[in-house]
């Protein structure tokens, strides 16, 4: 007999070998009491199905779709019955689930013998829901089969699925896993619910040229997420895939391949250009809105999530800025920061530094107002080390030639220069949204880019643990959702800090920092899911990623300074 400790109640009971997690959870049903329907386990942290056996004493925990890895296993699952009723409509046809979108998952639809993706109708979306509810209904188990790599390549070969052979091919795994839902066969990297009809909460409609995969609520998965429209982010997305068309890059497998064949170089270099092309471009629409008369454009607003590049931009486009023959000034809003006495708390008691209260805005829009009529201005500076704001005689002035540039999370936030007309302002969001897929049906999260960032920045700075920094996210997280996404759609143009290659390259940093979190931790779930993933990558060198790029923002080696 087993001994399986339930961490959601701190009981242990006793079980026979091989028994299912979900066996274990009808034993623990009544004690636990979640509120929404279990779609998940970790067993001694590690994230894992709920048919999956025991054969050792271990440590259970049980999730319902609000927490991560549950939300993902519900996600996951609910994508293979929109792919199963796909094929069974309209076989031969091809789905391509991109990315998040408008609190759903955007997904490009291809019916076979079409040249172009814009083809399907409302009538044809609405046979697909009800294919996708009938399977629901019958309850259709997910299997899952574990086998060679050798053997799933070939169960992937012969049904032409060449973006999954080629992960396959180049992930270097002896085992690989692949799942079925009745006679279709899909691969993902991670767990599924154990059958269709725990796939209560969805919708789906069409959205621009494809379909938008409505989910549950994070808070209240007994709910769709309330859709949020993104028209500016979905055309970044849209920018980046066409490029990633052009250079034959949409999965992990691609680059892979194209690493293998000693094009690692020349992608980084592409990346790059684009980038900087982008930036100029950025920089000549600044310029052009100076130098009108009516309404000259005198302040540039920059914010984005936590690991975007912020301040690597910021930068970069002060050069491009000088080249067009501008003087850019400047400063970030955490020198406006309330003293740290008088900064709000979170429920916990913790300071909520993310909170809007933290910043001083109307000294701040003050001061910009004051700029911008040509007055001196002495400008603070927070002193972190104190947690007071000083000012230690820095004084600005603008010149005929001049644009202010502020850089921080709430730059977008009206309260921050609510009596500044809009006419003068050019608001810039940048974020780093991945296109790159692992497959067709497996997209990367545009979150994790960003905590691999963090995770590698803040260990290189001594500033925290990969633990330290995983424990944290979440909370990140919900501050950028409370205090920066409501503002992005008003910026004037988005910038997309993601590269092709970055993954590869970041393999080579996170990999030794993730295996440091202790495997009794908490946190120890994320950083193995993130090693699962990232290791679908071939590592490469950073040494030909240029000294100003915004990867070095993280992985350290940048020309620029970074005052903190």
């Amino acid at each position: 007999m087993l001994q399986i400790r339930c961490k959601n109640n701190g009981i242990t009971k006793s079980f026979p070998e091989g028994v299912s997690l979900l066996d274990v959870y009808q034993e623990f049903a009544d004690e636990i009491r979640l509120p929404y329907p279990v779609v998940s386990a970790k067993v001694n942290n590690t994230s894992q199905g709920l048919k999956f056996r025991l054969y050792q004493n271990r440590d259970v925990e049980f999730f319902d779709a609000r927490e991560g890895s549950g939300h993902r296993v519900y996600v996951r699952s609910l994508c293979f019955v929109l792919y199963k009723a796909t094929q069974d409509l309209f076989p031969g046809s091809k789905l391509f689930i991109e990315h998040s979108l408008c609190r759903g998952y955007y997904c490009n639809f291809k019916k076979k013998g079409s040249s172009s993706a814009s083809t399907v109708t409302d009538e044809e979306v609405d046979r697909i829901c009800q294919r996708m509810q009938e399977i629901i209904d019958l309850d259709m188990p997910f299997r899952r089969t574990e086998a060679t790599t050798e053997e799933a390549i070939r169960v992937f070969t012969d049904r032409g699925f060449q973006d999954k052979v080629k992960l396959l091919e180049t992930s270097g795994q002896v085992y690989s896993d692949y799942y079925t839902l009745g006679d279709t066969v899909d691969y993902y990297y991670g767990p599924l619910v154990p059958s269709a009809g725990y796939l209560k909460v969805w919708g789906l409609e069409r959205y621009e040229d494809g379909l938008l995969l409505r989910v549950p609520d994070w808070n209240n998965p007994s709910v769709l997420a309330e859709k949020v429209e993104q028209p500016e982010t979905f055309g970044m997305f849209a920018e980046k895939t066409h490029w990633d068309i052009i250079m034959r890059l949409s999965n992990a497998g691609d680059v892979n391949k194209a690493i293998m064949r000693g094009y690692a170089s020349e992608l980084i270099q592409v990346s790059e250009a684009l980038q900087e092309k982008k930036i100029v471009k950025i920089a000549e629409e600044i310029d052009a809105r100076f130098h009108r008369e009516q309404s000259p454009v005198k302040l540039v607003l920059i914010t984005g999530p936590s690991s975007s590049g912020k301040t690597t931009f910021c930068k970069r486009l002060s050069v491009q800025l000088l080249a067009c023959g501008l003087r850019p000034v400047s400063f970030s809003t955490d020198d406006y920061f309330v003293n740290r006495l008088d900064t709000p708390k979170l429920p916990n008691g913790d300071y909520d530094f993310d909170n809007i209260e933290t910043v001083d805005y109307q000294l701040l829009e003050d001061h910009l107002t004051r700029l911008m009529k040509g007055e001196r201005v002495e400008v603070p500076e927070y002193n972190f080390v104190t947690g007071m704001r000083e000012y230690n005689g820095k004084r600005l002035k603008l010149g005929s030639d001049t644009v202010l540039i502020i850089e921080g999370i709430h730059a977008l936030n009206p309260l921050l220069t609510k009596n500044i007309p809009d006419e003068v302002k050019y608001k810039i969001f940048i974020s780093a949204l991945t296109s790159i897929s692992l497959d067709d049906h497996n997209w990367i999260p545009t979150r994790d880019n960003r905590l691999l960032r963090r995770i590698i920045r803040d260990y290189n700075k001594g500033a925290f643990t990969a633990r330290e920094t995983i424990s944290q996210w979440k909370n990140v997280l919900q501050a950028e959702d409370l205090w920066i996404s409501p503002y992005q759609e008003t910026a004037d143009v988005m910038f997309n800090s993601a590269l092709n290659i970055e993954f590869a390259v970041l393999r080579t940093h996170a990999e030794i920092i993730l295996t440091s979190v202790p495997r009794n931790c908490p946190e120890y779930s994320e950083a193995h899911r993130l090693l699962k993933f990232i290791r679908f990558f071939i590592p490469v060198s950073d040494q030909e990623i240029p000294p100003t790029s915004i990867m070095r923002e993280f992985v350290g080696g940048s020309s620029f300074k970074y005052e903190r």
